[in-house]
């Protein structure tokens, strides 16, 4: 578990938290805030910990050893407490100007903050708009309790107790935030790269980023993640099982292979067409300019599992990439598809084909849902959220 300690007066209570937790067996380890250093000390918070204290987003020494990429993700969940109305607000906007902002912005891991702050400042405006984003972006919430404060006020806004923090904690790492424990779901991602000669292909421009986004969300969440993959530069997910594939056909295989499933997300931008023949050499410059290149149909692969049949999963889903009319096109791709929803987003908005943002209409039988545009791990999450809704 990674532990951020905000700068507070409830900051001593940070290391009873990490008392019981290390006492339950729970690694934790420690981020410590400039202004939680002024309420408990770096010797004293790692020494309870028992792991090294991080603090300097440009120590030359800490980023070698571990970057704050790598310490964002390297726990399986990340707890702020105290969460000041500053974390807080950096958080609900995408702030990151020190390692504890940094980090929350680039985890991938569940978060669970423990607010603390003077009763004006938690009924504040800003701080109840920002607490509002925050539980719609999916970040867990223990807290904060009612009594009276240090600055001699009463009323909401103390820090909960260490052991209801304690037992939040726990309930999350042990399931019960865990919805898709013991769920099986295939996710399609990235192009694919049909052959031309040894040398050149017909492709597309996906990056692979919102399919392998949604594979660590599910996975998060207690799902057993199969990623079929086409080429990309990503990593794989933790906790992810990939199979790496070129082709349509390839793709199609694999994903057949990875069944039986309880959801099949199919966010790969699958070619319509592949060259007839894949020459074996290269094709060459010739006087007669260049070669006929006949186009055949690739399989269609998200409406042959969307089919019912005894190993259609349960929940299908599909992406639609579009250019124009996006809600009409994806509406006739739901209906032609027979998939249960349609993802379906405008790929001539800027960032969105192969950048790190998304704006998406979730259609299904029952309506659609317009989703803001968001980093594409934001949709990521909510998305998995809904997935397990459909499969509880």
């Amino acid at each position: 578990m990674l532990l951020i300690v905000g700068g507070g007066i409830a900051a001593y209570k940070a290391l009873e938290l990490a008392r019981l937790l290390r006492k339950a067996g729970v690694a934790v380890r420690p981020i410590l805030t400039a202004a939680g250093a002024q309420f408990v000390t770096p010797l004293s918070l790692g020494a309870i910990c028992e792991d090294k204290v991080y603090s300097d987003l440009f120590s030359l020494t800490d980023e070698a050893e571990m970057g704050h990429i790598e310490l964002s993700r390297s726990a399986d969940l990340v707890v702020v407490a105290p969460a000041t109305a500053d974390l807080m607000a950096k958080a609900a906007n995408g702030l990151a100007n020190d390692l504890a902002s940094t980090t929350l912005l680039a985890t991938d891991k569940r978060v669970l903050m423990a607010p603390a702050m003077n009763v004006r400042m938690w009924q504040h405006p800003a701080t109840v708009r920002n607490f509002e984003q925050l539980k719609a972006d999916g970040v867990h919430f223990v807290g904060p309790d009612e009594g009276a404060m240090a600055c001699g006020e009463f009323g909401p806004g103390r820090m909960a107790e260490p052991s209801a923090i304690f037992d939040a904690v726990m309930a999350l790492l042990e399931g019960a935030a865990r919805p898709l424990a013991g769920k099986h779901v295939v996710v399609t991602a990235g192009p694919t790269a049909e052959p031309l000669d040894p040398v050149r292909l017909i492709t597309n421009r996906s990056s692979g980023k919102q399919g392998y986004a949604i594979a660590s969300a599910l996975a998060s969440l207690g799902a057993k993640v199969t990623l079929v993959s086409g080429p990309t530069a990503l990593q794989t997910p933790a906790g992810v099982t990939r199979v790496d594939v070129e082709t349509a056909l390839q793709m199609l295989e694999a994903t057949q292979a990875a069944l039986p499933a309880d959801a099949l997300i199919a966010v790969a931008a699958v070619a319509d067409w592949r060259p007839d023949e894949a020459f074996g050499v290269k094709l060459k410059k010739g006087k007669d300019g260049p070669p006929a290149i006949r186009l055949v149909e690739n399989p269609d692969i998200l409406a042959t599992f969307a089919h019912e049949g005894p190993n259609r999963p349960k929940l299908v889903v599909g992406f639609a990439a579009e250019t124009n009319d996006v809600e009409e096109h994806a509406r006739a791709k739901l209906a032609r598809k027979g998939c249960d929803w349609i993802v379906a987003n405008d790929v001539t908005e800027p960032g969105v084909m192969g950048g790190a943002e998304n704006s998406v209409l979730i259609i299904s039988r029952a309506g659609t849902e317009r989703w803001k545009r968001m980093p594409k791990e934001a949709v990521a999450g909510r998305l998995a959220n809904k997935i397990a809704e459909a499969l509880a």
